[in-house]
């Protein structure tokens, strides 16, 4: 093990597909199974080029560089200390040709690439829309899950002037705005396209939603059928197990 991009506090996680490894502190946040849903869910062809808005800690280009055949993955994050290890991990999974990193504000997106730049748009942006309660605003755990550097409308303004005609927007957020989020997408003249809920249990309300769009795109949407989760206690379903590219159930416990 490379030892040495490691500082302290920090772990290097399995993310039990090629091999891959990912750098991740724990007092700051990790990723959560959105990233591997959205990493699966979008569509990337051979030679496209990507851009994951707020890349964290890079959990998301690095699943795709597996994944796909995209000629290039950039990353765009905020937070510098997130943004260096992200690169440490992009590094360390020898992807430097694929994928880059770069420190930025998604509300100066624009200014850091011109337009019409990429194929494909990816992001997993903060879902919490008001900072109500929060007891350290600026902290990188309030950062990644409030709008507090980014809103939903900056995201979707930036993801509208950079993506090609035609290019296609993937997206994970929370089911409780969705109305919002068609609506604003729609006003960005990037139409959704194809939609998923996504249920921790059969029985229970859907968490999450998988969103496409396309840029310039015609009215009509695919609902595709639902996606759950869990079949039992720390089981996951075939599906899941399908986006780490596995068949078996097996218990997800630790």
């Amino acid at each position: 093990m490379r030892n040495e991009l490691l500082l302290p506090g920090e772990r290097l996680d399995d993310l039990q597909r090629d091999g891959l490894m990912l750098i991740q502190n724990p007092a700051w946040f990790c990723f959560g199974i959105d990233a591997v849903l959205l990493s699966s869910f979008a569509r990337v062809s051979e030679g496209n080029k990507v851009l994951d808005l707020g890349c964290g800690n890079g959990i998301i280009p690095i699943l795709l560089a597996s994944k796909t055949e995209a000629e290039s993955i950039e990353g765009l994050e905020i937070q510098e200390e997130i943004a260096q290890m992200a690169r440490r991990s992009v590094s360390y999974n020898h992807l430097e040709s694929k994928i880059h990193i770069t420190t930025g504000d998604i509300k100066e997106a624009s200014s850091l690439w011109k337009g019409s730049s990429f194929d494909v748009i990816t992001t997993n942006p903060p879902y919490i829309s008001e900072s109500h309660g929060l007891t350290n605003p600026a902290s990188h755990k309030a950062i990644a899950r409030h709008e507090l550097k980014c809103s939903l409308e900056d995201v979707l303004t930036a993801s509208a002037k950079l993506l090609k005609p035609g290019g296609h927007f993937f997206m994970v957020h929370r089911p409780s705005r969705l109305g919002e989020i068609l609506s604003k997408m729609i006003s960005h003249r990037i139409e959704p396209k194809r939609l998923q809920l996504v249920y921790p249990y059969v029985d229970k309300e859907p968490n999450m939603v998988l969103i496409e769009g396309a840029r310039g795109g015609n009215s009509g949407m695919k609902v595709e059928k639902p996606f759950i989760v869990y079949q039992d206690v720390n089981v996951y379903t075939k599906q899941l197990l399908e986006c780490y590219g596995k068949t078996e159930p097996e218990s997800c416990e630790r």
